[in-house]
């Protein structure tokens, strides 16, 4: 039997189904049922990287209130989509999927959108937006890459990361690297992000807790 047949998303609305365990949806539709926002929602999707996924959450989250604007009869607001990553990342390749993403938001209707897209180019550990500008942020798979080389490896032998042979000083480190990182990505966020906006963040985790292991 095809795996696509098998595999899919619990569904109905019960308790275990998908409809009523998705944070994305439960955090947009906590956003879209407040007034948070007036006439403009801006959402910042941190790490966005570049594909043919890139656009992906954006897309899911301007469907998702969509949605709840019909259900409320209330008009939708235009959308400012914000995509952020390192320098480096080409933002080209993002670009060019645009006129695609744009021509099925103008599918929806002449009352609905419109909709900005717009790339931020920097490290999320540092300050990327104005004071109380977002209401909506994520970022999948990302927090975990620290934002420098943690101090005092220099023991670790030829290893390039936590391994079997490191000495209990190098997990320390990496975990002291990684609290810091972690607390400076949540006060620029504090600043960023508005009062009674949200905030979806996605991390890959170990079911043990020995970092050496191959379990993820």
């Amino acid at each position: 039997m095809a795996l696509g047949n098998t595999l899919y998303m619990n569904i109905g609305d019960g308790e275990l189904s998908y409809a009523n365990n998705s944070l994305l949806q439960h955090s947009i539709k906590g956003i879209a049922n407040c007034d948070v926002f007036k006439d403009c929602i801006t959402i910042a999707d941190l790490g966005c990287s570049s594909g043919p996924n890139t656009l992906l959450v954006a897309s899911n989250i301007i469907d998702i209130v969509h949605e709840v604007c019909k259900e409320n009869n209330r008009k939708v607001p235009q959308f400012q989509v914000c995509l952020n990553d390192l320098f480096g990342n080409d933002f080209n390749i993002v670009f060019k999927l645009l006129p695609d993403f744009y021509a099925k938001i103008k599918d929806k209707g002449e009352s609905f959108g419109p909709c900005f897209v717009s790339a931020v180019p920097g490290s999320f550990y540092g300050r990327l937006f104005p004071d109380q500008s977002l209401h909506f942020v994520h970022s999948a798979n990302c927090n975990h890459w620290l934002s420098q080389m943690p101090q005092g490896l220099e023991n670790n032998g030829s290893n390039i990361y936590m391994a079997k042979t490191s000495p209990p000083n190098v997990f320390h480190a990496y975990g002291k690297q990684f609290n810091i990182d972690f607390t400076k990505f949540l006060q620029m966020r504090s600043e960023e992000v508005v009062c009674g906006g949200s905030m979806v963040l996605t991390f890959p985790s170990r079911s043990i807790v020995n970092p050496t292991s191959d379990d993820i």
